[in-house]
Parts: C-alpha cells; sequence; structure tokens
C-alpha cells in the first residue's frame, strides 16, 4: 500500500481517461488525496473522493490564482462538510516571475484560509515557491499543522518547518533539484510523498503525464539516498498521511 498525498485527478490532464487512472491506483493499493487550486477544481476532487473509497480531497484557492478568484469562505466551508475533506489546500504563497506582483493579495487570502482551517481543524497543505522567509514568518506565531508541499528549499528552511511540527512534501522535483541533503538529514517521520500529477514526471515512469501509480518511484528514491528499504520508506510515509489527514 502507498498513499500519494498530493495529486491533482480533478484537472483537465484526466478528464479523458479518468476511470482507467482511478482503477489503475484500485490495483496497486493506492490511496489518494486530489488537490484543488480554485472553487471549481476543489469541488471536483470532492467529487471524486466521494464516488471512490480510496480517494480523498482537499480544498482551497491556489495563490496563482487569487487574482482571478476572489476567496469566498462559504462556498469552501461548504465544501468541507463533506467527509472525505481532510485538508484545506493548496494554499501559500507563489513570487515566481508576475506572480510576486500581487504579494499582498496572496498573503490577504492565505490568512483566511489558515482562519478557515483552524475553524474547521483541518490541516494545511502548503505550496511555497521563492518565499519561504515570508510564509515562516506568516505562520510563525500560529499553531498550524499541515504538510510543505513540494519542498525545493534548503536544509535551513527545512529546519524551521520541521520546528513547527510541519512535515516536507517531496515528489518528482527531486530529480530536478538537488534534494538530498533534505533528505539524508530530515526523518522518515516527517516525510509525506506525493506526485503532484499530472506534472513532475519521474524519469522512470516513461511517461509524459504523471499520474499517482508514479509515487512508487519517489519513494524508490527517497530509500536510494537514505540507504533504507522501499517498505521502511512506505510504511513510514502511509502512516505519517494517515495520521495528518486522518485516513483510515
Amino acid at each position: 500500500m502507498l498513499i500519494d498525498s498530493h495529486a491533482h485527478l480533478n484537472f483537465n490532464a484526466f478528464k479523458d481517461d479518468l476511470e482507467k487512472v482511478i482503477e489503475r491506483c484500485h490495483k496497486e493499493d493506492l490511496y489518494v488525496t486530489n488537490v484543488g487550486s480554485n472553487y471549481e477544481t476543489s469541488k471536483k476532487a470532492v467529487e471524486i473522493a466521494e464516488k471512490n473509497k480510496n480517494m480523498y480531497a482537499a480544498i482551497g484557492l491556489h495563490p496563482i490564482h487569487v487574482k482571478d478568484e476572489e476567496f469566498d469562505s462559504g462556498k469552501y466551508r461548504e465544501l468541507a462538510k463533506s467527509s472525505k475533506v481532510v485538508a484545506i489546500g493548496e494554499i501559500g504563497i507563489d513570487y515566481f516571475k508576475d506572480y510576486a506582483l500581487f504579494k499582498d493579495k496572496q498573503k490577504e487570502v492565505l490568512l483566511k484560509q489558515l482562519s478557515l482551517a483552524e475553524e474547521l481543524n483541518l490541516p494545511v497543505i502548503f505550496h511555497c515557491r521563492m518565499a519561504h522567509e515570508d510564509l515562516l514568518e506568516i505562520i510563525k506565531e500560529r499553531d498550524v499543522k499541515g504538510v510543505i508541499h513540494c519542498f525545493t528549499g534548503r536544509w535551513k528552511e527545512a529546519e524551521q518547518y520541521l520546528a513547527k511540527g510541519l512535515f516536507l512534501g517531496i515528489n518528482g522535483i527531486m530529480f530536478k533539484f538537488d534534494l538530498k541533503t533534505v533528505i539524508k538529514n530530515v526523518s522518515l517521520d516527517n516525510i509525506l510523498v506525493e506526485t503532484d500529477c499530472p506534472y513532475l514526471t519521474p524519469p522512470s515512469a516513461g511517461a509524459e503525464r504523471n499520474e499517482p501509480i508514479f509515487v512508487k518511484y519517489v519513494v524508490e528514491e527517497i530509500a536510494k539516498i537514505k540507504k533504507i528499504s522501499f517498505d521502511e520508506v512506505a510504511s513510514a510515509t502511509v502512516w505519517n498521511t494517515r495520521d495528518l489527514f486522518g485516513i483510515e
């Protein structure tokens, strides 16, 4: 058994063969958390989760979309009534290229969503690109539980997140960025594995589009770097994800 803690089967990349992709997950005893990026994809994630026992959902407004959608906490609160909603996300800050032009709006929406997560007692899936200093400042005084999705920072930044009790989400970005120091140093107790599909396909997958079953290649690489077995990584990350998201 494995859990892909961060996927996007709710995106258009899977509109033509969603059921086949889900069936492949079933066959490999793979559980998946599909993560929203705006209201529509959050709603789709919930719909997929409610139809499939091995699927769960996270709901939230991604920082790159705050200029296109006005955050309505009431609409997201309604989605969260589903028992299959396990987190608020992905939410956060993104200063890549032109996204940095609306920093203040991103922070404003992030704070609103953190308040919603606190109200609903749900963990948070954080998106953070080129903005670790600001995110760490925002959460410094908050008692927040969650994961730093697609972590690409340095060990110095990782340590600060870990000190807050947050998990690090490791995915196929590890094949593009050198994360060996972080992966060697971080305890298995603090790692979640993910695909972020349809993006960041591991080279070993031999496919252009990523999908949840390829999370095994992330597990393999972590095991290789830490010089432990595949089963050790699989078992720990399944436990961690269940613990954070309340998945039985």
